[in-house]
């Protein structure tokens, strides 16, 4: 299957949704186009694509289908109601779910007749068909349609367990989430000391962060090892930084919420006497397993 005639169907018009769909026109593929609300992205028109009546007929319009909506769950409930159309089709699942959702779904897929491939889109819609954007995917070789998912952005299959690239998306949010969590708490600190926040984020905390952040390959290479050597301080000593900062925020009435499970995570590796060892040894702690020795 060439990526210039492959029929796609595009469920799913939101902005992300949108962006891939034109990318797909662009690059010459009949595209037929679906969503909920069927106005939506009207200017995929002009671009050509051809908006289905009905659910069942964009499935059964497109030997590829890609779906990009808020969620894997809604992406289910789509397909289930027209599964006569699945057969002969791969599906892409370009939306957020857990990695079970995606077993789920891959085995329904197949006991029709389906191929399914379940991905993920690190980036944005401006940057959608750029080598910008990241999509990452995984599932059977059978199913695998590299070519056409690599026009959307750099395509990183991740192997044949569905439920990898919905493990990945979601470990990439949790540092994501992770690092807010921290600015959240570092704002309220200013503002709680009625200084500004802006002009000290810009001038401290990216500088800082960005450092930090040099060093994350180099702690995961000693949770992938197995070897746990300080590299900044260990787990004792940030447990005591954390402490001090914890103790300073409720000082100025501003709650710790957002960083006290981090301190019980140091304390409790302080209590499985890893306290010398770089603070990436607690990692195990979090998999309800003894700290490596």
């Amino acid at each position: 299957m060439t990526s210039d005639h492959t029929p796609l169907t595009v469920l799913g018009l939101g902005r992300m949704g949108a962006a891939i769909a034109q990318v797909f026109l662009r690059n010459g593929h009949p595209v037929t186009v679906w969503n909920r609300s069927p106005d939506r992205a009207p200017h995929l028109d002009a671009l050509g694509a051809i908006r289905a009546g009905s659910l069942a007929e964009a499935l059964q319009a497109g030997e590829l289908i890609v779906i990009s909506v808020p969620e894997t769950a809604i992406a289910a409930t789509l397909l289930h109601t027209a599964p006569e159309a699945i057969a002969g089709r791969t599906v892409v699942n370009l939306s957020t779910g857990r990695p079970a959702e995606a077993r789920d779904l891959e085995a329904w897929i197949a006991d029709r007749g389906g191929r399914f491939l379940d991905g993920s889109i690190l980036g944005m819609p401006e940057t959608m068909g750029t080598p910008d954007s990241t999509i990452i995917y995984s599932g059977s070789p059978e199913a695998d349609q590299q070519v056409v998912i690599a026009e959307l952005g750099t395509a990183k299959h991740l192997g044949t367990d569905v439920g990898l690239a919905g493990v990945h998306d979601l470990a990439v949010l949790a540092g994501m989430y992770g690092l807010f969590g921290g600015f959240f708490q570092a704002a309220a600190m200013l503002r709680g000391a009625h200084r500004d926040t802006a002009e000290p984020t810009g001038s401290l905390l990216v500088p800082w962060l960005r450092s930090v952040i040099d060093t994350l390959p180099a702690l995961a290479a000693q949770i992938d090892n197995g070897e746990f050597p300080p590299i900044m301080a260990g787990v004792e000593e940030h447990q005591f930084i954390l402490r001090m900062l914890l103790d300073a925020n409720r000082d100025a009435d501003v709650p710790t919420d957002l960083l006290d499970p981090l301190l019980r995570l140091f304390d409790a590796g302080v209590e499985h006497g890893i306290g010398a060892d770089s603070l990436t040894r607690v990692v195990p702690l979090l998999l309800n397993s003894p700290a490596r020795t």
